[in-house]
């Protein structure tokens, strides 16, 4: 139902539905409202449903994990921009979470094509543009939580190894909430018309945010986004399939979307892993044009395919069938390369901790697309390597001043293979005409130092006939100015 001159949120998690073919289609449910404002914004108001999502790619029988609980209590946006997570200018968006918190399990099953759950009550907001939001997490287990799963704790995680529960701590996400700036917002913002009905929808990677510290310790370290979706034509889908035999993979094939960041970087969006079918689908998406990168690894040598881009493609489109080329035969035990390299970390005068983000970027026909990781040695995929800087140890020795840690990633040899998306179909072509090896750089990113982004350079070219057991990279990357 729809009351004009109100806004109502909705929020829910869903996980991804496997289908061939065809759109998947994202139901709204518009519940009780209350009244709040935010000054400065238009004077209207509108209706406004939010979405919590996650198409999780580290759940069992694959993944590590069985369960990944979190316990949200509140959810909050601001109009500006550079607002002080600490500061005034937020407006709280569920109000009854505070005394009611609610406890997810962002690996759980969908009650129907998309949503797992519904958050707290509807409340007004005004009409205007929210450049910033973000989500609050419990950090002790609330009184009024039955049946905690996890104990004492308010957020966990459950291995899938041994049913073993591990309290996921949180990276003074406590404090500040789990922040979602306006460059992880589709179009820079969330703007909301004047008596418009319109559906946010916040996506939790879940997979990427969650940092093996090694001895039983678990850190939370979100990576989120939000957009505006569609609830009538909200998806992206197709079929992966191995280009030689025209069956699905007999594997691991792992699917992403790509936007460009301000710098004009693809960086993923969201993640997934396609089914044993090969079929994929993401829903619910926010409208716009996406890049679709694939990258998967065979049976029984785990040799890497080369990856696969699909561009442009529109939300409410399929992608139809989507050959992924393995290596050539003779090549398929030098399928791999390890890019090796290390990180420092320091304040303004001493070491100082922090976590950094890893990409592996491959620029194809001038544009530069992230490369999602593809583990050789584990049955699931992230987009993205999670590293956490240390002082010295006897296996890894830091510069004077800082903290550091050595990286190793996993890359497929071959270069990329492109096409332009098409309603007809699309056949990838190799994206390069004199060889067949890829090149590579490394992208890290932090949220906590003052030196946000750096990417390696020159480009590591690979070259020869293997095997690239080890590529080094030889900048270091510094980050500096930590907290």
């Amino acid at each position: 139902m729809t009351n004009s001159g109100r806004t109502h949120f909705r929020i829910g998690t869903w996980v991804p539905v496997f289908v061939l073919g065809g759109l998947l289609i994202a139901s709204a449910i518009v519940v009780a409202c209350s009244s709040n404002s935010v000054a400065g914004t238009a004077s209207g108001t509108s209706t406004v449903n939010v979405m919590l999502s996650d198409p999780a790619t580290c759940a069992a029988p694959n993944g590590p994990f069985s369960h990944v609980w979190v316990t949200i209590t509140d959810v909050q946006a601001s109009t500006s921009a550079a607002g002080s997570a600490m500061g005034s200018g937020w407006v709280d968006l569920t109000p009854n979470l505070s005394s009611a918190p609610k406890q997810i399990d962002l690996l759980g099953q969908a009650s129907n094509q998309c949503f797992l759950a519904t958050l707290g009550d509807a409340t007004e907001l005004q009409a205007g543009s929210y450049q910033q939001l973000r989500l609050m997490l419990a950090t002790s287990a609330a009184s009024n939580i039955s049946n905690n799963p996890c104990g004492n704790a308010a957020n966990c995680v459950v291995l899938s190894s041994d049913g073993s529960v591990h309290t996921l701590q949180l990276a003074g996400e406590d404090k500040t909430g789990i922040k979602i700036p306006s460059g992880q917002i589709a179009s820079g913002a969330f703007s909301i018309t004047d008596g418009q009905t319109e559906d946010l929808n916040i996506d939790f990677s879940t997979c990427e945010s969650i940092v093996d510290q090694g001895n039983g310790n678990y850190l939370l370290k979100p990576v989120l986004h939000a957009g505006e979706v569609n609830t009538i034509s909200s998806s992206i889908n197709g079929t992966v399939l191995d280009a030689s035999t025209g069956k699905a993979v007999d594997g691991n094939v792992f699917v992403s979307l790509e936007q460009p960041d301000a710098n004009g970087v693809d960086r993923v969006v969201m993640s997934t892993q396609a089914g044993s079918d090969g079929s994929f689908v993401f829903c619910p998406l926010p409208a716009g044009t996406y890049d679709v990168v694939i990258v998967g690894s065979g049976s029984p040598d785990g040799a890497l395919y080369m990856p696969t881009i699909i561009t442009g493609v529109m939300t409410g489109s399929t992608t139809g069938s989507v050959p992924l080329n393995p290596p050539p035969a003779s090549q398929s035990k030098l399928s791999s390369a390890n890019l090796n390299g290390q990180i420092t970390s320091a304040g303004s005068s001493a070491a100082v901790s922090a976590v950094i983000s890893l990409s592996v970027l491959e620029t194809v026909n001038s544009k530069v697309y992230t490369i999602p990781q593809q583990p050789a040695t584990s049955p699931y995929f992230n987009s993205t390597q999670m590293i956490t800087t240390a002082a010295s140890t006897a296996a890894v020795s830091c510069p004077p001043g800082t903290d550091c840690a050595s990286y190793t990633l996993p890359v497929a040899s071959g270069s990329a293979y492109i096409g332009a998306w098409s309603s007809s179909g699309t056949t990838p072509a190799p994206a390069s005409t004199t060889t067949s090896l890829a090149s590579y750089a490394v992208g890290g990113q932090s949220t906590t130092c003052t030196t946000t982004d750096i990417t390696t350079s020159p480009a590591i070219a690979l070259s020869g006939s293997g095997p690239f057991t080890n590529v080094s990279v030889t900048q270091t990357m510094a980050f500096t100015g930590c907290q």
